[in-house]
């Protein structure tokens, strides 16, 4: 064997998942479906949480089709932290252990600031950061142990501003970035890393809430340096690297996957 397909095949082996274990929330949304495909096709097992009987009806019809292994759905109310923590704990217990978390599931309700409730504010940071902390300190003990493991948060490109009405999702996105720091710095000793994501503006069920869709698409790609859409693929990409062991010495980053919408 040459060394030049030697080291081709130590790069390809750096980015495998197989045989990981994923704790997905959302992961039959918009993105959330074709990443889940992605990484049942690389041979990772995935625990996807997602409380949408359609979405996840269409998940296993997809997952059915190419006859991929390895997935569990899990119909579980985010916003029921006390539920969320026993139930994955119980599916723990069957898997092995997570081997990685990523906290992508959220709500984003859409109005000005002054008309939202303290409760509903609330409501939005126990889906999108509370039940994403749940998540983790289920899945730590089984990462500590095998002194290897991966998170990573679901961030979005409303955290660099430019939306209005958005603010309880804004908040939670940035609670986020501050958790993905303050995990990385605390759990790097144990060989975890974290790492957010910061998809750009992807046509998903959450650009529903616009009044104009086709001025929308517009106006993302005025903002966006590369003048196409995003794409589920473009999020699996990135998520494949930074959950394998090629991503093994970057953490506590956010990564953003905008197609040059914000630069820094």
């Amino acid at each position: 064997m040459n060394m030049q397909l030697t080291q081709t095949m130590e790069k390809v082996s750096m980015m495998s998942i197989a045989g990981k274990v994923i704790l997905y929330t959302g992961a039959a949304g918009g993105l959330g479906t074709e990443t889940t495909l992605s990484f049942l096709r690389a041979g990772a097992r995935v625990v996807a949480v997602d409380n949408n009987p359609e979405k996840t009806a269409g998940l296993l019809e997809a997952a059915a089709r190419e006859n991929l292994s390895g997935l569990t759905v899990k119909a579980i109310d985010l916003s029921d932290l006390a539920a969320l923590r026993q139930e994955l704990e119980a599916v723990a217990k069957d898997v092995g252990g997570f081997d990685v978390v990523i906290n992508n599931a959220a709500i984003y309700p859409s109005k000005p600031f002054e008309d939202y409730t303290i409760e509903e504010m609330q409501a939005v940071q126990r889906v999108n950061v509370d039940a994403g902390i749940v998540c983790v300190q289920v899945a730590l003990p089984h990462m500590r142990a095998n002194n290897w493991g991966r998170i990573v948060n679901i961030a979005s490109v409303t955290f660099y501003g430019g939306w209005a009405n958005l603010s309880p999702y804004v908040q939670s996105k940035g609670a986020l970035v501050g958790l993905t720091r303050g995990w990385a710095r605390e759990f790097g000793a144990y060989g975890i890393t974290v790492n957010a994501i910061s998809p750009g503006a992807f046509p998903t069920d959450a650009e529903k809430i616009h009044p104009d869709p086709e001025g929308y698409a517009r106006f993302v790609l005025d903002h966006q340096a590369v003048k196409r859409r995003g794409g589920p693929a473009d999020i699996a990409n990135a998520l494949t690297f930074l959950i394998s062991d090629a991503a093994g010495f970057i953490t506590g980053q956010t990564l953003n996957v905008d197609g040059g919408w914000v630069m820094h």
